[in-house]
Order: C-alpha cells, then structure tokens, then sequence
C-alpha cells in the first residue's frame, strides 16, 4: 500500500513536470515571437505547477525585462537564485536588473560571480568590465560633486565664437532665433539623416534652459471654450514618427497648442533629433508648447538606454552633459482649467499630497528614490484598491481608491499619464479618472502597438483619442547607441 501511494505520488510530480515543460515550450514561443505578455502568462503557469524551478524564474525575469518590470525582474532572478545558487544565468538576470534600476554596485557582484565561475567566458568578462568602468566613473563623479559646487557647461561655452563651415549648408538660426522657417528646414535637414550644426545645438540648448528654468514645476494653464490642446505621450526617440503626428494634427501654433508628456529621448536612435525638435517648439511657442519631464530625461537612464551614447557619437561628452542640465528644469506637472492634471508616470507613494505640494517641489536635480518627484516620474496604476510593491523596482502601484481620493481632495477630475506602452495607444482605468498615452507606435520596432494622442477641448475637457500606426524609418535599430550591458539577448 505504501509503496502504491509513493509511485502515485512519483508519477504525479512526472506529469506535473512534463506539464509544466510544456507551458515552459509555449512561453518560450511567445517569446520569440516578442509576445512578451504571454511568454509571462505561460511561465508564471508552469512556475504554477512547478514552483522549484530556477529555469522558469529566469526565463519570466528576461520577458520582465523585455516589458521594463525591472522591479519583478529582478524578484524573478533573486527567486532563481534561492533555488539553485550555482544557476549562471541567474546571475546575469540579476545583473541586468540592478543595471537597469541604477544599481551598479550591485549589479558589479554578481558579474564577478560569473567571471570567477567563467574565467574564460569573454562576454561575462566584458560585462564585468563594462560594469566596473561605470561604478567608478560614478564614484569620480561623486567625489567631484562634493569638491565644489558644480559649475554649468553653459559658462564654458563660448558660442559666438564657433564658426559655421563655409561648406555647411544646413538650417541655421536667424539672429540667433528660432523661427518658423528654421524649424520646417530643420525638420526636413533631419529627416534626410543630417546632422544639424552643433553651434545651432548649442543655442538651441542655451535658450531652451534659460526659458524652462523660469517655469514652475507644476505649470497651470487655462483652455478658453473653443481652444484645444493636444496631448502626446512617450516619443523615445522615434524621429519619424513625430514627424507623422505633426502631419496627422498639424504643426504647433499658437492655435495648436500641444503637450508632450515625457520620454522624448533613449530606445529609439533618432532621440536627438527628436528633442531638439521639441525644444526649438518650445522656443517658438512658449505659451503654447508645453514639455514634461519623464523618466528616461534623467542621467542613469541616458547611460543605459542610449541618449548619452547618442550624444557622444554624434556631438561631444560636453553636450549630454548641457542636455543633462536642461532635463533638470522641465517641469513635472502641468494642470488644465483646475481640473485635469498631466504627469509622465502617476500619483503617489503616500495619501495627501496636494497640488500646493507640487508647486513646491525642487525639481533642479536628479530625482530621488523616493517622495512625489520620483512618484511623478515612475509609478503606475493598478486594477486593484490600495498601493503595491512597483513593477519597475521604483516607486509603487496606485489603485482606484487612491486616485479617488487624491482627485476629490485637490478638486480635480481625473489624471493623463503616459510611461507605459499600450496595446491601443491609450487605456482609460479607475472609472475614466486615470488615463494613459503612449505616443511611440510599434515601440521599439517589436511590440506592435498603436500610438496615440489625446484632444483635450475647454468647452467639457472630454478626452478625445486619436489612434496611428508606425511610418518607416531608415535602417538604424532601436538601442544602437544603448549600454552594451543592456543589448542583451536570449542566454
């Protein structure tokens, strides 16, 4: 009998194992096929129905890396790790993880693991190199910051003195201002992959900080009953396809006023052009064209996901550290007629911040780990009552009743945030009170998504959705000029 009950037992743990090796084969196809949702739908079943398996873990890590999870991510490889401490990729998922959230430190660790078990895996040697080199690149950095006050790029230049070549017959500024003409030409001059002349970038950069840093870090607007302003949400660097949603709803004006909600730069590898568009806007039409900081208009994301490497490869070292300044002055929030509210990630960590809090916040910095800066940048919504632990290792997750609560108290009547990639373009949550716009449309070249813009009119401040598709580009993948520690594959 005893025996009968342990072979009964022996052939269900087989079959649980052969059935969760199966869902393991689906989400691995998924996978492939970039359906990363899925791929993460089919793992968590088969750490379902075999919870031990570090194999699992760290397949479900990658696929969370792959949607930005960082947070569950690196939960996942942590996970993998308990289970079996000798599994290598456990240690690389971890790594990658703690180098997407700006843990170098940490991240340096388990890269050293690695290379020790590996003496001779070339990839885990540069990696740890790579990894190394930043960690004390920041230690340099921090060690300078705390010598003297930092000094801005902008008292060591010297633009009057640069000369335009003779041979440069690019968009130049006219008396050293941007003009309507200027920005058409310098549009068509970047979209035919040409590099704007980095005296005209300079300018540009100069007068755009000088202009933002006069700004509140929650502007207030009012939309009269027959105006309209259109609201964009993440562009990533996606040049072209900014170029279509000025051809589908017209270029700004002082009759078309727009909002772009953070996320211009990293990912995509037109990020440049992409921002210096939106700044020479900004110039243009100051009262008219706004622009809020996201997430990725911060240092450690620069480094990692493209925009500092961009910089360099096309200017110099000394102008992402100019665009660095600049990023530290847009402002974080900007409130429509008293009513609607506008960030790049969401509401807050903790319940009673009013819109009073948000004028106050010092926002000249990078922003911290914690507290309504980082909140505005980084959280993100949830289906469920309550707050919880952040997918994205930053920050938390807000639900209906919080956003509830924080609308009633500061009189609002709902929220427009961006930050997270959607199937539609958009999503509408918490009863109509919390809506998302993402504005990069088959992100990343691979998630086949729609983009999408909202039309917000004075008359009833009823939320109007436009959807679009990608256009095409020229041949420059996403990520060319990301961190090699984060162009990593499949393992």
């Amino acid at each position: 009998m005893a025996y009968g009950s342990e072979y009964g037992s022996e052939k269900k743990m087989a079959e649980g194992g052969n059935d969760a090796e199966l869902l393991k084969e689906k989400a691995n196809k998924y996978f492939k096929e970039k359906d990363y949702e899925n791929a993460i739908k089919y793992y968590s079943e088969a750490l379902e129905v075999n919870p031990t398996n570090a194999v699992y873990y760290s397949n479900r890590s990658l696929a969370y890396l792959r949607t930005e999870c960082y947070g569950y991510a690196l939960a996942d490889a942590t996970k993998a790790l308990e289970i079996d401490k000798n599994y290598i990729k456990g240690y690389y998922r971890r790594a990658t993880s703690n180098m997407a959230l700006g843990k170098f430190k940490a991240a340096l660790k388990d890269y050293e693991t690695v290379v020790k078990v590996r003496p001779n895996d070339k990839d885990a040697k540069m990696k740890y190199q790579e990894c190394n080199k930043i960690v004390k690149q920041k230690a340099f950095e921090r060690a300078i910051a705390s010598d003297e006050i930092k000094k801005s790029v902008v008292d060591s230049l010297d633009i009057e003195s640069m000369t335009i070549e003779d041979d440069y017959d690019g968009p130049k500024l006219e008396d050293g201002k941007v003009t309507e003409t200027f920005m058409k030409d310098m549009m068509d001059w970047f979209k035919d992959q040409k590099k704007l002349h980095r005296k005209c970038a300079y300018q540009i950069l100069v007068q755009v900080k000088d202009l933002l840093s006069k700004l509140p870090s929650l502007v207030e607007i009012t939309l009269k009953e027959t105006e309209k302003i259109t609201i964009c949400g993440d562009t990533h660097g996606q040049y072209y396809d900014l170029l279509n949603i000025f051809k589908l709803n017209g270029l700004p004006s002082e009759t078309n006023p727009y909002l772009f909600n953070g996320d211009f730069v990293d990912r995509g590898s037109f990020s440049l052009e992409v921002i210096l568009t939106l700044f020479g806007f900004k110039l243009l039409h100051p009262d008219n064209f706004f622009l809020l900081r996201g997430n990725h208009e911060t240092d450690n994301m620069n480094q990692m996901y493209g925009f500092e490497g961009e910089v360099k490869a096309k200017y110099t070292a000394q102008m992402f550290q100019l665009f660095s300044e600049v990023f530290q002055w847009l402002p974080l929030a900007q409130c429509i007629n008293s009513k609607v509210l506008v960030m790049h990630g969401g509401l807050f960590s903790e319940d009673g911040v009013t819109l009073e809090d948000l004028r106050k916040v010092e926002r000249n910095r990078q922003p911290p780990d914690s507290g309504p800066m980082c909140d505005l940048l980084w959280s993100d919504p949830q289906p469920q009552n309550g707050r919880s632990v952040s997918k994205r290792g930053v920050s938390c997750q807000f639900g209906p009743d919080v956003t509830e609560r924080f609308l009633e108290q500061n009189k609002l009547d709902f929220i427009v945030r961006s930050h997270e990639v959607k199937t539609e373009g958009y999503e509408v949550t918490h009863s109509g009170k919390c809506i998302t716009v993402f504005s990069a449309p088959n992100y990343c070249d691979q998630m086949g998504n729609k983009g999408a813009y909202i039309h917000l009119r004075g008359s009833d401040l009823k939320p109007e959705f436009h959807q679009f598709t990608a256009v095409p580009h020229p041949n420059v993948k996403p990520m060319a000029y990301a961190n090699s520690l984060m162009q990593m594959g499949m393992m």
